[in-house]
C-alpha cells in the first residue's frame, strides 16, 4: 500500500469517527476529495482490515466502535493536536485530571515509532494563560459524580458571599482560561444552572442517581442554550 493511499484511508477514517449516523458516500467523496468510485474501493479496503463500516451505496455509512487505528499512522498534525491538548489540560484542569493528560501522553509516546516521538519530545506548542481563583470544591467529586450520575448537595456562595442550599443533578464541567464551571440541573431553581466552582463551599455526594440520564440533560442543555449538538 503506497504512503498516500495510506494517509487517504486514514482520513477516511477520520471523517467516518465524526458521524455518528450514516452518512453518504457522496459526502464521504467530497470530504476526502476522492471520486466516488474510488470512495466505494476505499471503504471496501478498510473493511477488508477488520473495520466495521457497515452500509451500503445509497444508503449510507456508518463506523461501529471497535477498530483501532496502529499508532504510527498519527499525522503531524494529530501529534501537534494531542501534545497541546494534553499540555493545556495539564496546566488548567485539576490535578488529578492534569496527571491523567501526562500520563496518557506518555502511553502514546511509548508505542511511537522514534520519529513520531520526536515530535512529541520537541513539540513547540505551549499553553499559557491567566491565574484561576483557586476552588474550594473537591473537583474529583464533581467528575466521579457526573461519571455516575449522582446528585450533590450544594453550598454555593453568590457574588457577595451568601450561601444557598441547593441539590443539583450535574452532568458537565466546563474548563475556561479563569474559572470551570459545573453545569447541572437546579431542583431549587427547576432549571439548567451554572455554578462556578471556586463558589461551591462544599459539595457532597448523595450516591443516589437522578432521574434523567446524563446524556438526556446534556441534549436538552444544548437545546436551552441553543448549540448545535456535535455530528
Amino acid at each position: 500500500m503506497t504512503v498516500a493511499r495510506s494517509e487517504r484511508l486514514l482520513t477516511l477514517l477520520q471523517v467516518l469517527r465524526r458521524y455518528r449516523q450514516p452518512v453518504s458516500g457522496k459526502i464521504l467523496a467530497q470530504e476526502t476529495g476522492v471520486s466516488l468510485r474510488t470512495l466505494y474501493r476505499d471503504i471496501a479496503s478498510l473493511q477488508a482490515q477488520g473495520a466495521l463500516i457497515e452500509g451500503e451505496a445509497g444508503l449510507g455509512y456508518v463506523l461501529k466502535p471497535g477498530f483501532m487505528l496502529p499508532p504510527m499512522m498519527f499525522s503531524p498534525e494529530e501529534i501537534e493536536a494531542l501534545v497541546l491538548g494534553s499540555r493545556w489540560v495539564a496546566k488548567m484542569a485539576d490535578v488529578r485530571l492534569a496527571a491523567g493528560a501526562v500520563d496518557a501522553l506518555e502511553k502514546i509516546a511509548a508505542v511511537l515509532p522514534s520519529e513520531l516521538r520526536a515530535e512529541i519530545d520537541e513539540s513547540t506548542l505551549l499553553v499559557a494563560g491567566p491565574r484561576r481563583p483557586d476552588d474550594k470544591s473537591d473537583l474529583v467529586l464533581i467528575r466521579k459524580s457526573i461519571r455516575a450520575e449522582h446528585i450533590l448537595e450544594l453550598a454555593y456562595e453568590d457574588e457577595k458571599g451568601a450561601l444557598t442550599q441547593r441539590r443539583v443533578w450535574p452532568f458537565a464541567l466546563g474548563f475556561f482560561d479563569s474559572i470551570r464551571i459545573m453545569i447541572a440541573w437546579c431542583e431549587m431553581r427547576q432549571g439548567f444552572r451554572h455554578f462556578r466552582t471556586d463558589r461551591i463551599a462544599s459539595a457532597i455526594s448523595t450516591e443516589k442517581r437522578y432521574p434523567r440520564r446524563r446524556s438526556v440533560l446534556l441534549k436538552a442543555w444544548r437545546e436551552d442554550q441553543g448549540i448545535p449538538a456535535p455530528h
